[in-house]
């Protein structure tokens, strides 16, 4: 198309060497590259900088969007809450930078253990938040479980030195006939999370699921409209 357009444009004065066509090819460079820049910000601002998972604010976008597609699918919606357990000792014995690099290995650990329709966020601080498209709590709960072992069994090294971590879990789930927002979702979420730090840390809790788990797979078509682009992990 811009092969086309080009060829039609002619020399009003009929040069060869026309400066109306180099000024339009200066201008379509310069379109091009501040989209190009455009598409690098707009991509920042929607990542954590320090992790380069998505952040508070792109979680706050994709979960009304996914609250939606619920409602209009009946699939259900899952949403983990997670927080690094004693993360302030870690930052008090081996300083923040230790802090920092802990965060970008949980980051990258756990953003390689889920699906690639899953949205891995920072929430703040050493606290995370997993949205499952398409999830029934069930499932939700054994995604948490498995995310909890796999952090359990990892050692971070850091320094020549193995700090070991652990996180706890809290796990709520949405369906098309709920009627509760955004903002109480989370905090139902929360409010296990708060019930397995109590409990101990380094567990998972969740409401006892009463449904069945029909429904909650994702169909091809559903799957395609799930996939979101990734934001890599520097480092």
């Amino acid at each position: 198309m811009e092969q086309h357009c080009k060829d039609v444009i002619s020399c009003p004065v009929g040069k060869t060497d026309c400066p109306l066509i180099a000024e339009i090819e200066r201008l379509k460079e310069q379109y091009e590259h501040l989209k190009k820049e455009y598409d690098r910000v707009a991509a920042l601002s929607q990542c954590d900088p320090l992790t380069g998972i998505f952040n508070f604010q792109y979680l706050q976008v994709s979960l009304e969007r996914e609250m939606e597609r619920t409602r209009r699918t009946g699939f259900p919606l899952a949403v983990i809450m997670i927080d690094l357990d004693y993360f302030k000792k870690i930052n008090d014995t081996y300083g923040h930078q230790a802090g920092n690099a802990a965060l970008r290995w949980v980051s990258r650990l756990w953003r390689d253990s889920i699906r690639v329709n899953d949205i891995l966020c920072r929430y703040g601080g050493e606290e995370f938040t997993l949205i499952l498209p398409a999830t029934s709590l069930r499932k939700a709960v054994l995604t948490a479980h498995r995310l909890r072992t796999i952090l359990a069994d990892a050692g971070f090294e850091f320094d020549g030195r193995e700090i070991r971590l652990t996180a706890s879990f809290g796990v709520e789930v949405y369906k098309a006939t709920d009627k509760f927002d955004a903002d109480e979702f989370i905090k139902r979420a929360d409010k296990y999370l708060l019930e397995a730090k109590t409990k101990g840390r380094n567990c998972v809790c969740s409401q006892q699921d009463e449904g069945t788990d029909a429904g909650s797979e994702v169909l091809p078509e559903e799957r395609a409209a799930l996939f979101i682009t990734r934001w890599q992990i520097s480092g």
